[in-house]
């Protein structure tokens, strides 16, 4: 028999706790009411809070501003980072493509014709004639077009013999009075005129670089352009330019480029003999400034890139040799400490 006498469901079974409310003094229950949910609830939260804000905004007038102010900024900072990031994040892959999307990946040396002057004439038929060149005071001598075309020739003749090589000619916009052409396509022009002095097969494999405006420039962008071309880093490099020139190329600018002395060459044309001392002079003050500047970055050699770009043409590189940005954007007297894509010795 079961001790719970008074189970649920039985006659004599009752309510302990009704439900509702229990009012002692008239002895009633009083049903509690359900709560209804209006639609218009979240509206009349979003009306609280916005009389909220504006309570503040008239209590602290110059508080709220701040506040509005530091949360715009903050967020305009984060869309530019992401921003930059997607914009990085974009070059590096259109640059990290296979071999095929390259216009000459089988090529592996490169041969770089610093360029020294602008093209200006209509004809190409007077391209030793000092007239048909844009020249600045020092270089107004007899002969000096023709020291232009022995560069444009040697640039050739050094090319033709390595089926591996690609020969850029370079030198940008450096001319204010010669108009927007570039000492790039200057050269490349008068080699055209001249039937590539009969090596036309180079034609194929010769291109311009038209954004330096110094030496040091002549070669870190031609190693780029090399690199957007080719879709890898020379492995041989060979620049043509005047002899009395050697020892800034060949030492200076490899050394500040880190790249090894053993596949650097140097291809040497003479100065007309009647400017040869003034040469030389000219030389050992830009080659004194390259020492205590080797980037070029500073002072007198950045002043004087300035001059060289009056159409201010916006340099593209790095973004064709992504590897290589710390060097484009490094500024110091001592050597590069960051890695390169080419072995320093």
């Amino acid at each position: 028999m079961s001790n719970y006498p008074f189970r649920p469901g039985s006659p004599k079974s009752f309510t302990a706790y009704p439900r509702g409310d229990f009012d002692l003094e008239s002895g009633t229950i009083r049903r509690t009411r359900k709560h209804r949910h209006s639609p218009l609830q979240p509206i009349k939260m979003i009306r609280s809070i916005g009389n909220r804000l504006q309570y503040y905004c008239k209590l602290h007038p110059l508080l709220v501003f701040t506040i509005s102010l530091s949360v715009g900024v903050t967020i305009l900072l984060l869309f530019s980072l992401y921003e930059s990031r997607f914009e990085m994040m974009a070059s590096y892959k259109k640059f990290d493509m296979g071999s095929n999307s390259y216009p000459l990946p089988n090529l592996q040396n490169l041969v770089m014709v610093a360029g020294h002057s602008v093209y200006t004439s209509s004809s190409c038929g007077k391209v030793d004639k000092e007239d048909s060149w844009f020249l600045e005071s020092y270089q107004k001598n007899p002969g000096q077009a023709a020291t232009f075309v022995a560069h444009i020739q040697e640039g050739i003749e050094v090319a033709a013999k390595d089926d591996r090589a690609l020969l850029l000619f370079s030198g940008g916009e450096t001319r204010r009075d010669a108009g927007p052409r570039s000492e790039a396509q200057s050269y490349w022009a008068v080699a055209e005129s001249k039937g590539w002095f009969g090596k036309e097969d180079l034609r194929s494999r010769t291109l311009t670089e038209e954004h330096a405006r110094d030496s040091f420039e002549n070669l870190l962008f031609s190693v780029c352009r090399f690199r957007e071309l080719t879709g890898t880093y020379p492995r041989n490099i060979t620049v043509v330019s005047y002899d009395f020139k050697e020892e800034r190329f060949a030492h200076l600018h490899r050394s500040a480029i880190g790249f090894p002395e053993s596949r650097f060459f140097y291809a040497g044309t003479p100065a007309i003999s009647t400017a040869k001392e003034a040469a030389r002079k000219g030389e050992a003050i830009v080659r004194a400034q390259f020492q205590d500047d080797p980037y070029g970055c500073r002072g007198s050699l950045y002043h004087k890139k300035l001059g060289r770009d009056p159409f201010h043409r916006s340099i593209p590189y790095p973004n064709g040799c992504p590897e290589i940005e710390g060097l484009f954007r490094y500024c110091g007297t001592d050597p590069y400490p960051g890695s390169l894509p080419w072995p320093k010795s």
